[in-house]
């Protein structure tokens, strides 16, 4: 399971080593052997830290709460009495390294040294894990109770999300006591390889292909009406998200195909993990029953005759070596989902030969099968533009060459041609019998300028619809690679990937300006897939001095999403307006990110308008 990486002994020596070093701080150094009596909450200590980090441990007690023999084998265990001290967990995981010979049930003594893993790496910015390495494992008996879990609700969980770390440690938290009465994190960090329940939960980030889930305890949290929690700003990351994870085999148990808005119903039991891909984690002995509640994927309405209907769909990495499927799906999504809209920005279309790095840069193949299957599902025989890029300088997958495309209805809309664009000319913008127009069309924006570098360079395009003009600029940003977790020990997390991204957007909003300096009221539509919210410093940059308007913050707060990333619903794709576009009806079109089902990731988004 990609959430479930080897530790493997160098790993743990390398973590160890900064640990001494100062990187995780409240951290011991010590290598000498403990002579008291150790009990699992002294491991954990009341710090995210060990405070015997480094050292060996002899014949620590503890019942055995589950196993897991793939991945990062080891086993949890827990000590049935405790200390009384909500901020020291009672249960912590033992790393193995081959399968385990341990039973859940099993009353064990385990002797080994006291590490933190940081899954994911040191550089990730990631919590670490405290578990015994290296150990030598007694089995005392077998067919013991396993331990009462603790169980989590609404009500145990704070609303308050994390303390702020200290600045004397580089922002980290790792130093900080635990306050699990205070802050979210803390609470979870207090249950580290603790045996926890939950009860009936609804589904907030749909199941995927490495098993996993996820679901809130707190239903009323920042939901919205298909049953997601909606990430609506920096401050609230929704503190009763928790990933869910099964032990149970699956040939022995199929996990769960779940939807956003269905309910993992009755008791899932089993120990809080902490790993790379979503932080803590409820890894299930027991699994609940999921309830089916029927999520629907939405259709947007047909546009008016009087109406132009542009829309942006990231098709993650389209080419022709994708089955016919997918090419099939995706066509009936722009006919029945997207009723078909008039201007299709598509983002991530990849080229003729997809991965092969052979130096193709070409889409035509990719596009040609694709409006095919429009047309075949009952579409419109959709033209496109496009400006092919530079082989291997636009970043995403290497040998994909992925690239924006405009698709456009010829019946309904013209494009209006200017030769010349090619992957290294920027276009300009001029004054055409009072009105602005491109010096290219279809052109790219400043290609040359470094907020582009190995990254995707924006599309602009004039179009004509009923005798109006209309600019259409289309984007794939920079993605969020690199950024720390939420959950991560430095608090706030680094967003470091938002210094491309701000880059990027104040190049747009620059040329959006000269726009606007050569025909005050002209229609420009800046749109795809921004790879940011709403609120970000990015759509600020965007939306400077009031050269676009995110269309997104018109609609209700419980509905500004197009993307689902560990249980947080949040925008990422988006269409902005100048001011020339009064009146507008703005969708975003829920049809993959809630699904385990997805032909993309993304949910496309569609704008109407009169010119």
């Amino acid at each position: 399971m990609a959430s479930s990486l080897p530790r493997t002994a160098a790993v743990s020596a390398v973590v160890t080593a900064a640990l001494a070093g100062g990187l995780l701080a409240g951290a011991s150094t010590s290598a000498a052997d403990t002579t008291d009596t150790v009990r699992i909450h002294d491991v954990q200590g009341s710090t995210r830290v060990s405070p015997l980090v480094g050292q060996r441990v002899t014949d620590v007690p503890g019942v055995v709460t589950g196993v897991r023999d793939h991945g990062s084998r080891g086993f949890w265990f827990q000590d049935p009495g405790g200390d009384g001290d909500a901020a020291t967990s009672e249960g912590v995981f033992v790393f193995t390294s081959s399968k385990p010979t341990v039973a859940v049930g099993d009353a064990v003594t385990v002797s080994g040294t006291v590490t933190e893993y940081v899954p994911g790496g040191l550089n990730s910015g990631n919590q670490s894990l405290t578990q015994i390495s290296k150990p030598t494992v007694t089995v005392v008996s077998s067919g013991n109770p396993v331990p009462a879990p603790v169980t989590v609700t609404a009500r145990s969980v704070p609303d308050a999300y994390t303390p702020a770390g200290d600045p004397a440690a580089g922002g980290s938290v790792n130093g900080l006591p635990l306050r699990p009465d205070r802050y979210a994190l803390d609470y979870y960090e207090s249950l580290e390889g603790t045996n926890v329940r939950i009860g009936s939960s609804r589904v907030v980030g749909a199941s995927n292909a490495h098993a996993e889930l996820w679901v809130t305890v707190k239903p009323r949290e920042n939901a919205n009406r298909r049953g997601g929690t909606v990430y609506g700003s920096y401050e609230s990351p929704n503190t009763g998200r928790l990933k869910v994870q099964s032990l149970v085999p699956l040939a022995q148990q199929p996990f769960p195909t779940a939807n956003v808005g269905d309910v993992l119903a009755g008791v899932t039991e089993g120990p809080l993990d902490f790993n790379q891909y979503g932080g803590y984690t409820l890894t299930a002995r027991t699994l609940g029953t999921l309830q089916d509640r029927g999520l629907v994927r939405e259709r947007t309405r047909p546009q008016h005759r009087s109406e132009l209907a542009v829309a942006t769909y990231n098709v993650e990495n389209l080419d022709p070596t994708d089955p016919q499927e997918k090419f099939d799906a995706l066509a009936k999504a722009v006919v029945d989902n997207l009723a078909s809209p008039d201007i299709l920005a598509l983002e991530e279309i990849q080229d003729d030969n997809g991965a092969k790095n052979d130096g193709t840069v070409t889409a035509g193949e990719t596009l040609k099968r694709f409006t095919d299957a429009i047309a075949a599902a009952g579409g419109p025989a959709y033209a496109w533009r496009t400006v092919d890029p530079q082989d291997g300088k636009d970043g995403g997958e290497p040998g994909g060459n992925i690239r924006q495309v405009f698709l456009f209805n010829p019946a309904r809309v013209s494009f209006t041609d200017r030769a010349g664009g090619d992957a290294t000319t920027a276009t300009g913008v001029v004054k055409e019998r009072g009105k602005a127009a491109l010096t290219l069309s279809p052109g790219r924006i400043a290609p040359a300028d470094a907020a582009w570098e190995n990254s995707r360079k924006p599309l602009a395009g004039e179009f004509t619809f009923r005798g109006r003009t209309v600019i259409v600029v289309a984007n794939h940003f920079g993605s969020k690679g690199g950024d720390e977790s939420i959950v991560g020990h430095r608090q706030p997390p680094n967003r470091s990937s938002e210094v491309k991204r701000l880059q990027q957007a104040r190049v747009v909003n620059a040329f959006v300006k000269d726009v606007l300096a050569v025909q005050r009221d002209a229609d420009v539509v800046v749109l795809g897939d921004i790879n940011d919210f709403e609120f970000s410093d990015t759509t600020k940059a965007l939306t400077d001095g009031g050269a676009l308007r995110a269309a997104v913050t018109s609609l209700p707060r419980s509905e500004r999403y197009s993307y689902v990333f560990q249980g947080n619903s949040q925008v990422l794709d988006q269409i902005l307006t100048s001011p020339g576009i009064r009146h507008f009806s703005y969708d975003s079109v829920h049809i993959n990110a809630e699904f385990a089902d997805q032909n993309s990731d993304h949910d496309p988004q569609v704008l109407r308008f009169r010119p």
